[in-house]
């Protein structure tokens, strides 16, 4: 089974309109963009901001389990305000994947899964050369395997990387393990002009499906990560801006949402540089998110 390709809707989406075919959802770092840890309360407002805004997201792609309490303080307040999660676990250190994986299981122990999108076996560890092919791919199976022990045979493990990083041909052992491929592609950082964020866009996204169906044909691509900054430096042609930020969006987020499982980066990042969030420091959108 294969996605809809993304051009098949480029023609006529001009706006975001609702659609509830596919995840749709943004990227929620642990911490406060000021620092400290995100409490209960602080999750349940990301969560009902998510909700509030245009097109209502009701998913979130969080980065560990373990880190910050992640799993601990957001699943409770995921559920309460029926949001779901493709959840995160590091693997970079064995102390704290073994961390990462208990955190999983006392949540899974006490909430069930109901709330689980899936789950994302490290996070761009190829692109960055922490780890090799063989110890991801054993990873993704070790967890898929713990999930099963849980009674949670069903959802689906996989992997999030940069499209680098998927069309390399030493990580196809990675490839095989996914349940599904979460894809990692930023016009930005191409160096694209905005009026060619969108052909950029494309490009990358379809050069890491191309990869992924001639090994494991029938294995989903979700795009886990795209968006365009509000501020920062240039990066070759691309300029961060709020109206840069809100083009990109109308041109790619209104399409991707409704052809593929999406999770925009970021929704609140106000004190990185580039920023990507949408919302400010008073969880107020930056720009036109309809």
């Amino acid at each position: 089974m294969h996605f809809p390709t993304l051009h098949t809707l480029f023609a006529i989406l001009s706006i975001c309109t609702p659609s509830t075919a596919y995840w749709k959802g943004f990227n929620l770092a642990a911490n406060l963009p000021s620092g400290p840890c995100k409490t209960p309360d602080d999750w349940t407002h990301d969560f009902t901001t998510l909700q509030s805004l245009p097109g209502y997201f009701s998913s979130a792609r969080l980065y560990a389990s373990s880190d910050c309490n992640t799993l601990a303080n957001a699943v409770p307040a995921a559920i309460a305000t029926g949001t779901t999660l493709l959840i995160g676990v590091w693997t970079e250190d064995n102390a704290h994947y073994e961390a990462e994986k208990n955190a999983l299981v006392q949540a899974v122990q006490e909430h069930g899964t109901s709330w689980i999108i899936a789950v994302s076996v490290g996070s761009e560890d190829l692109y960055r050369g922490d780890t090799d092919a063989s110890t991801m791919a054993r990873q993704i199976n070790e967890v898929r395997d713990l999930l099963c022990s849980l009674g949670a045979c069903g959802i689906e493990v996989g992997h999030v990387d940069t499209w680098t990083a998927w069309v390399d041909a030493k990580n196809e052992d990675v490839i095989r393990a996914c349940d599904f491929v979460g894809h990692d592609g930023y016009s930005y950082f191409e160096g694209a002009s905005i009026e060619q964020g969108l052909n950029a866009y494309h490009s990358a996204l379809e050069k890491t499906r191309a990869t992924v169906n001639r090994i494991t044909p029938g294995t989903w691509v979700w795009v886990t990560e795209t968006g365009w900054p509000v501020s920062g430096g240039n990066f070759d042609l691309a300029i961060p801006s709020p109206q840069n930020a809100e083009a990109y969006w109308k041109s790619v987020a209104c399409e991707a949402f409704q052809t593929a499982h999406t999770f925009w980066y970021s929704l609140q990042d106000y004190t990185s540089n580039p920023s990507f969030g949408v919302v400010d420091e008073g969880f107020k959108p930056l720009y036109d998110l309809s």
